[in-house]
C-alpha cells in the first residue's frame, strides 16, 4: 500500500487505521504501483484559532473516494487528540466506501480500546456519556463502547491509587516443545535452541537475582510475579524448583498479590511440576486448550488433543494452586461458530477462575501466513458471532470483563478480552497493560518498562522500555551478559533522574 502525506500528519497513525481495511498490507515507497494497490493521501492543516481541516483520497481497484473534514478544537480534548479524531474521520470514512465494511471499533487503532474511555471517566464523564463519546466522535458501535468502558471503569477500580514504590517482575522461559502454525517464534523450538535450556538456566537466574538485588537497592515493593513464555513448564521439575526457588528466596512470597505461571501447553503439564511450584508460592497458571476441537488442534499445530488438556486442568486443579485461566482463541482457521461455542461451553463447566478469550492473529513469521495467501479476513465469518457468545456467556455466568487489548492483523480487527469471577482478576495483566509501574524483566525477549506514574513536576507520565536480547543464543553470549549490565545501569539511573528515589 502507498500512502502519501502532506502537513503534520502522524504517517503511523494513518498506517494503523489503513490496517483495520487492508489487514497484511506492507508500506513501501518503492512498492510497484498497480490496480491492486491500494492508495491514498492525505492532507493536514491546522491552527489554534481556525481548527483543524482534513483532507483524504483514496483510489483502489478502479475506484476513488474523497472526504473533507474540519474539526474545531474543543475544551475537555488535546489538539492532539482533536487532530487524530478528523484524520481518523476522514480516512476511515473513505475507506468504508471503497472496501465496503466498517470496524466494529471505528477508528480506534491502538493496543488498549479502552484507553480513551479511561481517560474520559477520568475528566469526569458518566458511564452513559462515555459510552456516547466512543460512539458519536470515534464510531465504535454501541456494544464495544460499551465493553471497553466496562473495562475501564473494573481497572480503576482494581488499580486504585498508584504508588511510585511499586513493581513487578516478569521471568522469561522463551521455549516450546513444538510450533504452533499461528506462532511467529519459529526458531525457539529446533532440537539445537532447546539444548541450551540447562546453560540459559544458569543465565536467567544470575539475572533475576542481579534484578532483585536492583529492586533492593531501589527500596521498591514487588507486587506481582509472572513467568511466562514460551512455556515455561518445559522445564523439568528441578529446573523449575530452581527457578522458582529464586524467587521464593528473594521475595516474600505470601505478601505478593500474585505469582503467576504459565503452563499453557498441556501437553507439558504433569503434577510433579506443579507440585514444585504450588510449594513454591505460584497462585496463579494458565492452562491453554485454544480450541476443544481435535480437528483444529491438529491443523494449528498443537501437540495435544482435547483429552491431554482434560487431564492436564484434572491435574492442575488437583495440585491445589488456587486460579486457574484458561485461553481460548475465536477465528482459528476451520473453527466455526458451532465448534468454537461447543468448546467455550465445554470450559465453563470446568468453572476455571479466569478466562481469556484472544482473537487469532496472524504473526509476520507465522506458517500460516506463509502456506495461505488468504488468512487475513477483514469480517472474520463466524468469528465476531464467536467473540459475542463468549462475552454474553462469560457475563451471564458472573464473570466480568477486567482487561483488555488488540493486536495487529486480528481476523475481523476483534479484541482480546480477559474475564474473572470477581476477586479473580489477573492483577500482572492489568499493571502491564495499563502501565501502572515499573515491571523488571529477565531473560531473553522479555521487556524491561519504567514507569514515573506521577511525576513530581506534574508532567506527563513517562516511561522507558528496555529490550533484552531476543533470542536465547544472543541472550547468553558476550553481547548478551553486557546487554544485561546496561539495563540494569540505566534502570537505576531512571529511578535517580526522575528523582523517584528516597533521600
Amino acid at each position: 500500500m502507498r500512502v502519501y502525506i502532506e502537513g503534520p500528519v502522524n504517517k503511523y497513525y494513518i498506517q494503523t487505521l489503513c490496517m483495520i481495511f487492508f489487514p497484511g498490507s506492507k508500506f513501501s515507497d518503492d512498492e510497484i504501483v498497480t490496480e491492486e494497490t491500494p492508495q491514498l493521501w492525505v492532507s493536514m492543516k491546522k491552527s489554534p484559532e481556525a481548527g483543524v481541516d482534513v483532507t483524504a483520497r483514496l483510489a483502489y481497484r478502479g475506484q476513488t473516494a474523497e472526504a473533507e473534514r474540519h474539526y474545531d478544537y474543543r475544551a475537555g480534548y488535546t489538539a492532539e487528540r482533536t487532530e487524530k479524531i478528523a484524520l481518523g474521520d476522514a480516512v476511515t470514512n473513505i475507506c468504508e466506501k471503497i472496501v465496503g465494511y466498517r470496524s466494529t471499533w471505528g477508528m480506534l487503532t491502538g493496543v488498549r480500546p479502552s484507553k480513551v474511555a479511561t481517560e474520559l471517566l477520568q475528566q469526569g464523564m458518566s458511564k452513559t456519556r462515555v459510552r456516547k463519546q466512543l460512539t458519536s466522535d470515534y464510531f465504535v458501535i454501541p456494544k464495544k463502547a460499551a465493553l471497553a468502558t466496562d473495562v475501564a471503569i473494573n481497572e480503576a477500580r482494581l488499580i486504585g491509587v498508584p504508588d511510585r514504590k511499586d513493581c513487578s517482575v516478569y521471568i522469561s522461559i522463551p521455549f516450546c516443545p513444538s510450533r504452533c502454525a499461528y506462532c511467529s517464534f519459529v526458531s525457539y523450538t529446533s532440537k539445537r535452541l532447546l539444548s541450551l535450556i540447562p546453560e540459559y538456566l544458569e543465565r536467567l537466574i544470575g539475572d533475576l537475582g542481579n534484578t532483585f538485588d536492583l529492586i533492593d537497592r531501589l527500596g521498591l515493593r514487588v507486587k506481582t510475579v509472572y513467568v511466562g513464555g514460551g512455556t515455561p513448564t518445559i522445564l523439568d521439575p528441578d529446573q523449575l524448583a530452581r527457578l522458582l526457588g529464586v524467587v521464593a528466596a528473594r521475595t516474600d512470597i505470601h505478601a505478593l498479590e500474585e505469582y503467576t505461571m504459565e503452563a499453557g501447553r498441556p501437553d507439558t503439564i504433569d503434577a510433579e511440576k506443579l507440585a514444585v511450584a504450588r510449594e513454591l508460592g505460584v497462585g496463579r497458571i494458565s492452562v491453554n486448550p485454544q480450541t476443544l476441537n481435535d480437528a483444529v488442534l491438529q491443523s494449528i499445530g498443537r501437540a495435544h488433543d482435547s483429552e491431554t488438556f482434560y487431564r492436564a486442568y484434572e491435574i492442575a486443579r488437583a495440585s491445589g494452586i488456587p486460579v486457574i485461566n484458561t485461553d481460548l482463541i475465536a477465528g482459528l482457521p476451520g473453527d466455526k461458530f458451532a465448534t468454537f461455542s461447543a468448546s467455550f461451553d465445554k470450559i465453563l463447566e470446568l468453572n476455571p477462575e479466569n478466562i481469556t478469550v484472544h482473537t487469532f492473529c496472524v504473526k509476520k513469521s507465522a506458517d500460516l501466513r506463509r502456506s495461505d495467501s488468504g488468512i487475513y479476513s477483514i469480517r472474520g465469518g463466524d468469528t465476531g458471532k464467536c467473540v459475542d457468545y463468549s462475552q454474553i456467556r462469560c457475563i451471564h455466568e458472573g464473570y466480568i470483563p477486567y482487561y483488555m487489548y488488540r493486536q495487529k492483523n486480528t481476523v475481523g480487527n476483534f479484541e482480546n478480552v480477559g474475564f474473572a469471577k470477581p476477586g479473580y482478576e489477573g492483577m500482572y495483566n492489568i499493571y502491564m497493560m495499563e502501565e501502572v509501574h515499573s515491571i523488571f524483566a529477565a531473560g531473553a525477549g522479555a521487556v524491561t518498562k519504567l514507569v514515573d506514574y506521577a511525576p513530581q513536576d506534574g508532567s506527563p507520565r513517562y516511561i522507558e522500555r528496555i529490550f533484552n536480547p531476543k533470542y536465547p543464543y544472543e541472550y547468553l553470549s558476550d553481547t548478551g551478559t553486557e546487554a544485561m549490565k546496561q539495563k540494569l545501569e540505566r534502570a537505576e539511573a531512571f529511578y535517580r533522574e526522575r528523582r523517584l528515589l528516597d533521600d
